[in-house]
């Protein structure tokens, strides 16, 4: 079950009574997150913060240097992604929801939050403009996605869950926002909001989203990989290029206590869903359409 959660951080389950008829017209435009509207991933800058804090061990810092290593080398294979994700997702078990929601809201600028494309954020604005619907809808963890895709102006968001037992997390995912999981989530959108996908847009600079870009009737791909820019150019799609990165700013002060002590905590849930992503995303890469 996808959930979805909107411009003001309500959570639903996007799958209720459809509030507007199919077909009305009414447009969105989805976003992928890391590596189309911001420049980096959202989990590469927080090995080291984490470690500072003492959240991780040597061992688990050698472990995602090694997954590291494999992102560069694509030498992964869609096994050792799993077992690598699975291990990672067991780094956070216990560790307080609230708590990390908390310490990410406050410093998801200056620890968190990479750049955005200035390209993006003018994209963004010009839907807006137009009277679509932005949504962002990324593989990285809804604690990140979330406040990013809120400080954007965004209308709703998905992003991965983990599962929360008693307040804490259980160190599993209940949903993986990747892939066909992707266009899943699209559709189930489109159900509750009344999208027409048909007119609607998606934007993505991997071939691990084809599913989701395939489901719209405008896919546009950013600075793709080899992959991805074939498969655009046999079927005629805009190919666009991102250059410009940007601070994005915040309408929530931070607070310096918050800066010391939040690297690591809010690091390990993209941490978990990041690294996976981020691997999958260079092996996928390497496929022919």
């Amino acid at each position: 079950m996808v959930l979805v959660t909107d411009a003001s951080g309500n959570t639903n389950t996007g799958i209720s009574t459809v509030d507007h008829p199919a077909g009305s017209g009414r447009i969105a435009a989805f976003f992928d997150l890391d590596k189309t509207v911001i420049a980096k991933s959202s989990v590469l800058a927080f090995t080291r913060p984490f470690f500072n804090e003492g959240l991780l061990s040597r061992r688990a810092v050698l472990e995602s240097s090694y997954a590291q290593l494999l992102y560069v080398l694509s030498a992964a294979d869609q096994d050792r992604i799993e077992r690598m994700r699975e291990h990672i997702a067991h780094m956070c078990e216990g560790w307080d929801v609230e708590q990390i929601k908390s310490i990410v809201d406050e410093t998801l600028q200056e620890v968190v939050t990479p750049l955005v494309y200035a390209e993006a954020k003018d994209l963004i604005a010009d839907h807006r403009a137009r009277g679509h619907d932005v949504i962002i809808v990324s593989a990285s963890g809804e604690e990140v996605v979330t406040p990013i895709a809120q400080a954007l102006g965004a209308s709703h968001s998905v992003g991965s869950r983990m599962r929360i037992v008693d307040g804490r997390y259980a160190g599993e995912l209940e949903f993986y926002c990747f892939g066909e999981a992707k266009a899943v989530a699209l559709r189930e959108l489109s159900d509750r909001y009344g999208y027409d996908l048909a007119q609607s847009y998606a934007y993505s600079d991997s071939a691990t989203d084809l599913p989701m870009l395939l489901a719209v009737g405008n896919p546009r791909v950013v600075n793709p990989g080899r992959a991805l820019r074939r498969v655009a150019t046999e079927n005629h799609w805009p190919i666009l290029r991102f250059t410009l990165p940007v601070p994005l700013k915040r309408r929530i002060p931070t607070s310096p206590r918050a800066l010391w002590v939040a690297g690591g905590i809010a690091g390990a849930v993209a941490l978990i869903i990041g690294i996976s992503s981020s691997l999958a995303r260079r092996s996928h890469a390497s496929l022919r359409y």
